[in-house]
């Protein structure tokens, strides 16, 4: 599998970001490996809260939540997804697949981390990929927030407005992450913050992920991911873990998700559910230090 780093030098001076990554090699899948990078705060004896970001973005979206959380007394954990941020980015739309993108972020909290007793925090993908580790691996997840996420099956249609997201990133010329995630946001962003949201991608050749991202989403019944996702939404029905949903009240793309998380999970009954208010779809860039208090509430709360 053929990847690109970006350098270091475009990393610097990210504002209010001053966490030092951290790395490890997974399998990419293909006979190699991938690098894959990672920041965490807090105690490192305490129990985990592992923040999984989404697309185009990186783990920069959570430097508003990181020292909230850490200064409540728990370890943080924000991996990049590969093909973002700081991690390895295969240069073939081929290379990603759902699968791939689950088992390496698997490889990640699992093998190399060891994480147990975690508390899954997951928006965008970082949800698809987080609620699939939830409940294939139940026994190392505590507790469950869910942020402007979902769990697509193919089975219910996806909403217009994504569609237009996805064919703009597939077929735009050249990618401005800074704008797209902008584009998602209710409320303004600096300069410096948006050229945080570039800092990954120094040209258009390390934005294969972003532009396959969304293929991968399953969109019909038969699609390769369906029956995964299927039998993973209906585990985590069941479950028992307590699960916090706090959606934003401004997201267009996965909005109707909130209700039918709150009803049809298990874990979610019983629990006072906040809504992250004048917040768009990335809701940690928007309102992330409310994001965080509610999640250290419900940290807080009997299991």
């Amino acid at each position: 599998m053929k990847t690109l780093r970006t350098p270091d030098d475009r990393f610097a001076g990210l504002p209010e970001f001053p966490y030092t990554p951290r790395y490890c090699d997974v399998s990419d899948g293909d006979a190699g490996t991938l690098r894959v990078a990672w920041v965490q705060d807090g105690p490192d004896d305490a129990d985990p809260v592992l923040m999984l970001h989404g697309e185009p973005s990186w783990s920069f979206l959570y430097r508003k939540m990181i020292p909230v959380l850490a200064a409540a007394g728990h370890r943080v954990v924000c991996p990049d997804l590969v093909g973002f941020g700081r991690s390895d980015k295969p240069t073939r739309l081929e290379d990603h697949t759902y699968a791939r993108h689950v088992e390496w972020m698997r490889a990640l909290a699992f093998d190399v981390l060891d994480l147990r007793r975690v508390t899954l925090v997951g928006q965008d993908w970082g949800g698809l990929i987080g609620l699939r580790l939830a409940a294939e691996h139940p026994d190392r997840f505590s507790r469950i927030v869910v942020a402007n996420t979902g769990l697509p099956t193919g089975d219910i249609p996806m909403p217009e407005v994504w569609w237009q997201f996805r064919k703009a990133i597939q077929s735009a010329p050249s990618i401005d992450v800074g704008r797209f995630v902008q584009s998602g946001c209710r409320r303004p962003m600096s300069d410096a913050v948006r050229s945080g949201y570039d800092a990954p991608f120094p040209d258009d050749s390390y934005c294969v992920a972003p532009r396959a991202m969304p293929s991968l989403i399953p969109t019909s019944p038969d699609d390769p991911a369906a029956p995964a996702n299927r039998s993973a939404w209906a585990k985590l029905c069941e479950s028992p873990t307590p699960m916090l949903v706090a959606f934003s009240d401004g997201d267009p793309i996965t909005g109707g998700m909130a209700p039918i998380f709150q009803r049809q999970m298990r874990g979610a009954q019983g629990i006072e559910h906040p809504v992250v208010r004048d917040a768009g779809h990335f809701l940690q860039e928007d309102a992330g230090e409310e994001l965080a208090g509610y999640i250290v509430d419900f940290l807080r709360s009997p299991s």
